[in-house]
């Protein structure tokens, strides 16, 4: 693979997309140099798994690849946290970002350097970043109104801090992934519910009442042990696209087996049609 890249890069100088997710990493620094030298107009990359990568591939696409829009370089291990805020500091239209996996560059150093350029960003994946805390998601919430997608699973020295951030911070928020964060608390949701409360006369107006469409659609909860019944079905009373019915999982809660009282809204419209229905006469 790493030879057909350098000998095809050349040649495609109008390109956009670029998949080079690999089974078995093959891809080195000097392919995504000649990507760089000659794909300017490069909108979507994708470097999933390229494990022999080092800080030379980013400082490249800073430099050469400045239209980017959505990057992936989950899994991609060797990144540093310096180099991925260098490249923010010029890839500033980046709307996806997939950082899973990337423990040495998905730090608060790196999320402050996200939170300060790139405020068109919609989608970040910081799944399984332990070095990831409330310094970097706070600058994060505040540096990136537009976010909707926000993986933050298995960063486990988050506190509620980072999601009160993110409520306050982040209105059009749609999915959010806290499994095993198990320093989130009762008052982080009660923050989240109290967001939705505050945006939903504005949302109900432009949305002609599809409340819906709107606030958070997805939330995995699993392992987040300290939270109590009252606080995660007040979530569900305000959002009504959180299910916990049979199909319909948006609101994952596996792991806490003090939330089995929760209930979505389909559990009283279920009830309501049940008791609507009218007895056969004896």
């Amino acid at each position: 693979m790493n030879n057909l890249v350098l000998s095809l890069a050349p040649k495609l100088t109008k390109l956009q997309t670029l998949v080079l997710r690999q089974d078995k990493p093959q891809l080195e620094d000097n392919a995504v140099e000649a990507i760089a030298n000659s794909c300017h107009d490069l909108q979507d990359l994708d470097l999933s798994k390229s494990f022999k990568l080092s800080d030379r591939s980013l400082y490249a696409l800073a430099h050469g690849c400045p239209n980017l829009t959505r990057l992936n370089i989950s899994g991609c291990t060797s990144f540093s946290d310096h180099a991925l805020a260098y490249l923010c500091g010029f890839c500033r239209k980046l709307k996806i970002l997939n950082l899973c996996g990337c423990v040495k560059a998905a730090t608060d150093y790196a999320l402050q350097a996200i939170g300060r350029n790139c405020n068109q960003l919609q989608s970040l994946n910081l799944g399984w970043c332990e070095d990831v805390g409330d310094v970097g998601v706070m600058n994060l919430a505040y540096g990136c109104p537009d976010l909707r997608s926000l993986d933050l699973c298995g960063c486990v020295c988050i506190t509620d801090d980072s999601v009160i951030a993110l409520a306050n911070g982040c209105p059009h928020l749609r999915s959010l992934g806290l499994y095993y964060c198990r320093n989130i608390t009762d008052r982080a949701i009660y923050s989240l519910a109290q967001s939705g409360v505050k945006n939903k006369p504005g949302i109900w107006e432009s949305m002609k009442g599809r409340y819906d469409e709107e606030g958070l659609q997805s939330l995995n909860i699993s392992q987040c042990t300290a939270l109590t019944p009252p606080a995660v079905q007040a979530l569900c009373d305000t959002f009504p696209a959180l299910h916990t019915c049979s199909g319909r999982h948006s609101l994952v809660m596996s792991g806490c087996l003090n939330l089995t009282s929760v209930h979505c809204v389909c559990a009283g419209q279920s009830h309501r049609t049940a008791s609507s229905i009218p007895h056969p006469a004896h």
